[in-house]
C-alpha cells in the first residue's frame, strides 16, 4: 500500500498477534491502536472507509465509522465461514459491501441472505505483473511465516528437516516485516541463505517447498511449486482453536479444492521425520508431482481471473 502512495501511520506489525493466549496479553495495546485509529478516521473525514481482513480489530471499527454516517468497504472476508460465524450478523448490519476473494466465500454469505461481491483473488493479478518463465533450479524454499511467533516456532524444524538435503540450495523467503537481525540466530552455522523482495522468484525456481500455513500457501499453488503445508502455534490456543474452528483443512489450497491436493503437517505431525519423508516425494515421485500439477491447474480456474483489484475498485468509488 505504501508504494502505491498511500501514507502509512500505523505499521501492520504493530497490530499482528497471533492466538488466544497472545491477544490477551497484549489486550492494552491493542485496544490503544482501536483509540488511536478512531482518532485518525475522524480527523480524516473519509467518505469511504475500506477495511482489510484482521477481523478482531476491523469488525470494531466497521461498526463504530457505521455509527458516525462512514460508508464500510470490506476487502477480503474474515475467515467468519471457518470460525465465529455469528459475525456475519455484525457484517450485515456495518458493512455496506462485502468483497470476497474465494468463491465459497459469496455461498456462504448467499446462506445468511447477505449478497457479498465476488472479486477475484487479488494474487492472480501480482502474480500476472510478472509472467516471465523461471528455470526450475535444485532449490528448496523456506517461507516460515510472516509473524515472530509464527517463525520462531517453525523455523528451527524446517531448517532442522532440511539438513543434509544433497545438491540442493535451501533459501528462506524472509517476511517483508521482519528484519535480517530477526533471522540471524535461526540461521547462524547453517547453509542456508535469507533473501528480503524476492519471494515469487523463489518460488518460481525452486523445485519444493515448507510453506507456513496462510497466503503463502495459495502463492505456491498458483506459481505450481510443490509444496508441504507446515502450522505450529501455541499448544493452548491451538486446543481453543480446534474446539472452535469448523474447517476441515488449514490450506487455502485444499479449502478451495475441497481435496487434499497438499500435505498439511500440523502442531506434532510437523516433526523432521515427516517434513523429510514428503520433501522426498515431492522431488522424486514423478506421479506425486503429477497429481499436484493437476490439481494447481484446477485451483488457478476456481478463482476467478485476473482483475480483482479493479472490480474492488468500483465497489468503492460507486454512489448511492
Amino acid at each position: 500500500m505504501e508504494k502505491a502512495g498511500a501514507k502509512v501511520v500505523k505499521h501492520y506489525r504493530e497490530l499482528a498477534f497471533m492466538g488466544f493466549i497472545e491477544v490477551l496479553f497484549n489486550l492494552r495495546t491493542i485496544l490503544r491502536n482501536i483509540a488511536f485509529c478512531k482518532k485518525d478516521v475522524l480527523e480524516f473525514k473519509p467518505d469511504v472507509l475500506v477495511l482489510i481482513d484482521y477481523p478482531g480489530f476491523n469488525l470494531r471499527i466497521a461498526e463504530w465509522a457505521k455509527e458516525q454516517g462512514i460508508r464500510v468497504v470490506y476487502y477480503i472476508s474474515p475467515q467468519i465461514w471457518a470460525w465465529k460465524q455469528g459475525r456475519v450478523h455484525k457484517i450485515k448490519k456495518c458493512v455496506d459491501d462485502m468483497c470476497v476473494v474465494l468463491p465459497f466465500e459469496k455461498d456462504f454469505y448467499t446462506r445468511f441472505n447477505y449478497n457479498a461481491h465476488f472479486v477475484g483473488h487479488p494474487l492472480l493479478d501480482e502474480i500476472a505483473k510478472d509472467d516471465s518463465a523461471r528455470e526450475k533450479q535444485e532449490i528448496i524454499a523456506i517461507l516460515p511465516g510472516s509473524r515472530k511467533q509464527e517463525i520462531s516456532a517453525m523455523l528451527p524444524i524446517m531448517l532442522k528437516a532440511v539438513e543434509n538435503v544433497g545438491n540442493y540450495k535451501c533459501i528462506i523467503a524472509g517476511a517483508p516485516g521482519m528484519t535480517a537481525d530477526f533471522y540471524a540466530p535461526f540461521i547462524a552455522g547453517k547453509n542456508v541463505e535469507l533473501v528480503f523482495g524476492k519471494t515469487y522468484e523463489v518460488l518460481k525456481t525452486a523445485k519444493a517447498g515448507l510453506i507456513t500455513s496462510g497466503t503463502a500457501t495459495l502463492e505456491a499453488g498458483l506459481l505450481k511449486l510443490p509444496q508441504v503445508v507446515c502450522y505450529k502455534a501455541n499448544k493452548i490456543s491451538y486446543i481453543i482453536a480446534k474446539r472452535l474452528v469448523k474447517i476441515k483443512y488449514i490450506s487455502l489450497v485444499n479449502l478451495i479444492l475441497d481435496k487434499p491436493a497438499v500435505l498439511e503437517l500440523i502442531q506434532e505431525d510437523l516433526n523432521v521425520e515427516n517434513i523429510r519423508k514428503e520433501l522426498d516425494a515431492l522431488l522424486n515421485s514423478d506421479s506425486r508431482k503429477k497429481q499436484m500439477a493437476e490439481d494447481y491447474q484446477a485451483l488457478h480456474e476456481k478463482l476467478g481471473g485476473i482483475g480483482a483489484s479493479e472490480r474492488t475498485a468500483t465497489i468503492v468509488l460507486k454512489t448511492k
